[in-house]
Parts: structure tokens; C-alpha cells; sequence
């Protein structure tokens, strides 16, 4: 989300043509974007980072019924 946050930082600094950001041309932007497609749609599953997300909240869900279910019967 950081990467998503900067592209369109710059993007708009580039619009507005913001100090240096004036120079910097489409190219690098449109490269940025694309760059971050290939993270979030090919690496990042490849790399297991999306399941690992998901397991991580399924485990805290399961944990907590565990806890809830456990203080009721006390």
C-alpha cells in the first residue's frame, strides 16, 4: 500500500508540477505503476504473502472463540 501511496504522490507532484518534480517524466511514473501491478498480482502469491495474511486472521478469529468459549464455561 505504501508503493500505491508514493506512485500517486508523484503523480500528482508531476501534475502540478510541483519543484522537481517537473522533470520527471511520465515514463518513470507509468513504470512505477507498472511495477506495482506485477507486486500485487504475480509476486506477492508467488511469494505466499496473501495466504499468509489471511491464515494469520483466521488464527486470531479461531483464538479468540477459543478464549470466548472457555469463559463461558468457567
Amino acid at each position: 500500500m505504501p508503493l500505491i501511496l508514493l506512485i500517486v504522490a508523484l503523480a500528482a507532484l508531476r501534475f502540478f508540477e510541483v519543484w522537481r518534480f517537473a522533470e520527471l517524466s511520465w515514463w518513470v511514473i507509468a513504470g512505477l505503476f507498472v511495477l506495482a501491478f506485477i507486486w500485487f498480482e504475480y509476486i506477492e502469491k508467488i511469494l505466499g504473502l496473501d495466504k499468509k495474511k489471511e491464515h494469520e486472521l483466521q488464527d486470531k478469529r479461531r483464538n479468540e472463540r477459543v478464549k470466548k468459549t472457555l469463559d463461558k464455561r468457567r
